[in-house]
């Protein structure tokens, strides 16, 4: 397979104006398809056939990738025979007649209001066993559900991104588009104490690069220790849901619909590009408006 990568990679970023965890994963699929072509006998792509992909496809849904994972492989392969046609390296592209799969609606987890409470309650200072980076975590937890920003958003953030007497954060989501999103004074209030109690001291290595969250070193804190913070807190408040960042997204938006808000100052507020996928978040409203019926009404 001899041709240079890095040119597709670089085409996908700007043509599809991906943010780099999607561009790596874009590289673990195209490893995969390639190594997968080797093991049929296969080295250049100008003998790769439409039966080869097929053969590919369902050896992804052999691995049991999730459904999303299997779209985003395919939507690589096509998206790399299509420019090598366009790139004349090749005559024929195997994937035209390979279609997406159509992608189902899938309602993702939300915490109810009680459970966001309990979980952000769990991140308390005042606890015996709290160490010195509770102001942190605290902060984080509201932050993410103050804002419904992305894990990726939230280590982005910088000091200078918080315009506090307008209540707002500059947001810097998916392919570098800016948003500005409400925050609110419960949130502030805790990344100004965090800042206070906590942050200046750990930036005095002047490692941070203005960021607002930082790990114990002074960086920028990583999306992984994000992820263990939210299952932490998690933990404590006793739920026993599978709970991730991105849920606290999900709930950010289920909850504001149920109080009223309209679905293009939602859909602005996320920085989805396109209202269908804010759209889902009408469903989960809809499925607790029947939940609520079903349980409360004498005929239902």
């Amino acid at each position: 397979m001899k041709f240079n990568k890095q040119s597709y990679y670089r085409f996908i970023q700007l043509e599809k104006s991906l943010a780099g965890n999607s561009v790596e994963a874009y590289e673990r699929d195209i490893n995969r398809y390639e190594k997968f072509l080797n093991d049929q006998g296969i080295e250049k792509f100008d003998r790769v056939e439409e039966e080869h992909v097929s053969a590919f496809i369902r050896a992804l849904r052999k691995l049991e990738l999730s459904p999303k994972s299997i779209a985003r492989n395919i939507s690589a392969i096509k998206g790399l025979h299509k420019f090598l046609v366009g790139e004349k390296r090749v005559k024929f592209d195997p994937t035209q007649n390979i279609e997406l799969p159509k992608k189902g609606k899938h309602l993702p987890d939300v915490l109810s209001i009680e459970e966001i409470d309990r979980i952000l309650d769990a991140a308390d200072p005042s606890s015996p066993t709290a160490t010195k980076f509770v102001w942190r975590d605290r902060a984080i937890l509201e932050t993410l559900y103050a804002t419904g920003m992305r894990v990726s958003e939230l280590t982005g953030l910088t000091l200078t991104n918080i315009l506090e007497e307008q209540q707002l954060v500059r947001v810097f989501g998916k392919g570098s588009k800016e948003r500005l999103v409400p925050i609110g004074e419960f949130a502030l209030k805790w990344i100004n104490e965090y800042k206070r109690r906590l942050r200046t001291s750990l930036a005095s290595g002047k490692r941070s690069n203005d960021a607002v969250f930082l790990n114990f070193r002074g960086a920028p804190i990583s999306r992984v220790s994000i992820w263990q913070i939210v299952s932490d807190y998690t933990h404590r408040a006793g739920i026993k849901k599978e709970i991730h960042p991105h849920t606290f997204r999900h709930s950010f938006a289920t909850h504001l619909l149920e109080g009223g808000a309209d679905l293009r100052s939602v859909q602005e507020m996320l920085g989805h590009a396109d209202i269908s996928t804010t759209q889902i978040y009408t469903h989960i409203d809809r499925e607790h408006l029947k939940q609520q019926h079903k349980q409360f009404h004498p005929r239902a």
